[in-house]
């Protein structure tokens, strides 16, 4: 239990207005923050000594301003105005009695305190986004930047990981309604999205390339948008409203699954599909009949972060803090460069 020595008078008056005479408490007794709120408990000599030094709030004449009417509704009116003058001596008084680290945890968001409260860091991925978070479908096994991030964010948070499948059409969803505590597959930073969720700071970032066969009537980026040319996007993803509003000649297909943009390309249902870098690492590294369509100047360069729900400024902090330490530390270039995604890293 900590005990913070505050004023007597707010202590007396306190004592009078809830305790029957024959149980009035000691008078050094001291204000302690318990689930409930703030009772009272006797303060060892020893630790009133070493408050006295740590908190001069206690003790300044300063404080006997603080004139408390005897009306339990004024009481409750001034109360906060007395913790928040001491403060910043609090903050001090917990370092120098080494517990600023259990205070630290009282003040954890909701979702920080449900990770160690049950030690699991629950993360949602998209298993088809290969190199970033992509299931072998042979073995079963995930691979990608983001498993290894993710890996490493528990180990940071001292936790056990849990893979959640989802995608980018199941998004918003998953995460604003707690099926997971953070989306980790390269979520591009959208308006709409930004609307609903909250982003880290980004580390990576991805410009719009097109995937077609060998044999394609498509020469150069120039030629996508052309009349006659069927162009698909993978629905959810980012692609879909940057290219319906870019085309004006050629026709957006999207395709949702079961179907995927491979089958219909190879079938010559659509001539090219927009995907992004890393994604287009899956055909280019597995695929000899596909070939990658660059645009020639930047056409539209999106950053990747990770996604957090709103209202938990203390968990975006934490991740934030996170990415921060990946770039710098250098477990951030590593990832990407043992998935060939080095020349998309975001490095400040």
């Amino acid at each position: 239990m900590l005990g913070v020595e505050l004023f007597p008078e707010l202590w007396k008056l306190r004592t009078d207005l809830s305790t029957p005479p024959a149980q009035k408490a000691p008078e050094s007794a001291s204000f302690a923050l318990m689930d409930g709120g703030l009772s009272a408990a006797p303060t060892p000599p020893e630790l009133r000594g070493r408050m006295r030094h740590l908190l001069p709030c206690s003790m300044t004449p300063a404080t006997t301003r603080w004139r408390l009417p005897a009306m339990p509704t004024t009481l409750l009116r001034r109360l906060p105005a007395l913790v928040t003058m001491c403060l910043p001596s609090l903050a001090t008084a917990l370092t120098g009695l080494g517990l600023l680290a259990a205070a630290s945890s009282v003040l954890a968001g909701p979702v920080l305190d449900r990770i160690q409260t049950s030690s699991t860091l629950r993360v949602c991925i998209w298993p088809d986004y290969y190199g970033i978070t992509w299931r072998n479908p042979r073995t079963q096994q995930l691979a990608g930047i983001d498993i290894l991030l993710s890996a490493e964010l528990a180990r940071d948070l001292k936790v056990k990981l849990v893979h959640v499948d989802s995608s980018f059409p199941k998004l918003i969803d998953d995460v604003t309604q707690d099926r997971c505590d953070i989306a980790m597959h390269a979520v591009a930073v959208l308006p709409a999205r930004a609307e609903k969720l909250r982003f880290s700071q980004p580390y990576l970032q991805s410009d719009i390339c097109g995937i077609t066969t060998r044999t394609s009537r498509i020469k150069s980026f120039d030629d996508i948008d052309k009349p006659g040319v069927q162009v698909a996007v993978q629905a959810g993803t980012f692609m879909e409203p940057v290219m319906a509003a870019g085309l004006k000649q050629a026709t957006l297909v999207v395709v949702k699954p079961p179907q995927t943009r491979e089958q219909e390309l190879e079938a010559g249902r659509v001539d090219v599909f927009m995907t992004d870098f890393p994604y287009s690492r899956r055909l280019l590294d597995n695929a000899d009949w596909a070939r990658l369509v660059s645009p020639t100047q930047p056409f539209h360069t999106l950053p990747y972060a990770y996604a957090v729900k709103p209202g938990d400024d203390a968990w975006l902090k934490r991740v934030d803090e996170f990415v921060a330490a990946i770039k710098r530390d250098g477990r951030l270039e590593a990832a990407a460069r043992q998935h060939g995604l080095g020349e998309i890293v975001v490095r400040k």
